[in-house]
């Protein structure tokens, strides 16, 4: 399968509630292997549709034991505060720190359509909320302050014009 380009803000699409999933067949399965490899070889632990340009709601996983695969995610639950560094590869990996709940309740569609209910905690809890801002239009970014989110899309340019 092949590895997808990530998609780098500013890309629209990563600012786009994404389009549900609705066929759940071998073209998707195709899609999350190949969301997987790229994540992977991008040593990610998340990665959604519009990282690599879809407009979709759809992310795959696999962070501290979690590993699957969410169509249509919504974060149902959460409980308590957790405050820790937080990159995204499509922010380049600057990362920052990010207040995010302790623990959270993921519900989304497998690969075959089924829905199923997952709670995780900590860093993979993180990795859930992370990856479903994305299929919202949300970036990790948007949830720092003004400045604080300035100064890193200013790093992130920075650190862009060096390669």
């Amino acid at each position: 399968m092949p590895i997808r380009k990530i998609t780098e803000y500013p890309e629209k699409v990563l600012g786009e509630v994404g389009r549900p999933v609705t066929k759940f067949d071998q073209e998707l399965a195709n899609l999350c292997s190949d969301m997987f490899e790229t994540m992977y070889d991008a040593e990610g632990v998340g990665l959604a549709a519009p990282q690599i340009g879809l407009n979709l709601r759809l992310f795959v996983m696999d962070c501290e034991d979690i590993k699957l695969i969410a169509a249509n995610p919504e974060i149902i639950a959460t409980e308590g505060e957790q405050s820790s560094q937080e990159g995204c590869l499509s922010v380049g990996k600057v990362p920052a720190v990010v207040v995010r709940p302790q623990k959270a309740r993921l519900r989304a569609q497998n690969e075959k359509g089924e829905w199923f209910e997952q709670d995780a905690e900590g860093y993979a809890a993180r990795a859930f909320m992370h990856e479903t801002d994305h299929c919202n239009g949300t970036l990790f970014i948007d949830h720092l302050p003004k400045m604080r989110r300035d100064m890193l899309v200013k790093k992130f340019k920075k650190e862009k014009t060096w390669k």
